[in-house]
């Protein structure tokens, strides 16, 4: 699967913040400023993933129709990389 650059200027944006928890850590700043910023993080990978699974489901889907293969074990697989990541 190719990438595009959207994705990955996502995981940029989110090593960013995790370079930001670090230095509010090292900066003993409050516990709940970085939960909070730790859940962003969180987020933003849930939803980096949901992207990823989606867009590779359609790409893959698309091709099994052109091929008249079927697409059961594509969603199923699919669905289950999402429940792993949770």
């Amino acid at each position: 699967m190719k990438y595009n650059k959207n994705v990955q200027n996502r995981l940029k944006r989110m090593e960013g913040q995790v370079r930001g928890v670090i230095r509010m850590m090292e900066e003993d700043q409050n516990c709940a400023d970085v939960v909070t910023q730790l859940s962003a993080i969180k987020g933003a990978i849930d939803r980096t993933i949901g992207i990823i699974v989606s867009t590779n489901l359609e790409h893959c889907v698309r091709e099994n129709i052109e091929k008249n293969e079927s697409t059961d074990d594509l969603v199923k697989e699919a669905v289950h990389l999402l429940v792993k990541s949770r």
